[in-house]
């Protein structure tokens, strides 16, 4: 799983082609914690299909509004850049999240 920051963002997320997975998160989001062992799973399900991502919205919090994530957590799916759904605060499980990707990927 990859950590994006500011930098990386664009490059990763918006100018890349195919489906990415963006896990919006902070230090002291603790529901945010108990789910990255969940989407990391889901990571090695999706290996080859989707990118999965991290941004910490600590350091990226103009970052973060940009992208509406208005609350955490807030899992993203991206297509070649664009967001094409999301499932966000106590909708963020891994039920709901590997629901969405195969709504939209499969």
């Amino acid at each position: 799983m990859f950590a994006l920051d500011k930098e990386t963002f664009k490059s990763e997320v918006l100018e890349s082609s195919g489906y990415v997975l963006v896990d919006f998160w902070s230090d002291g989001c603790e529901p945010c914690k108990a789910l990255m062992p969940d989407v990391e799973a889901l990571a090695e399900q999706y290996e080859g299909k989707v990118k999965f991502a991290k941004l910490n919205t600590t350091k990226a919090r103009r970052l973060a509004i940009s992208q509406r994530v208005l609350g955490l957590p807030t899992i993203v799916l991206y297509k070649d850049g664009e967001k094409i759904d999301e499932v966000t605060k106590e909708d963020a499980n891994k039920i709901n999240i590997s629901n969405m990707i195969q709504r939209n990927v499969e």
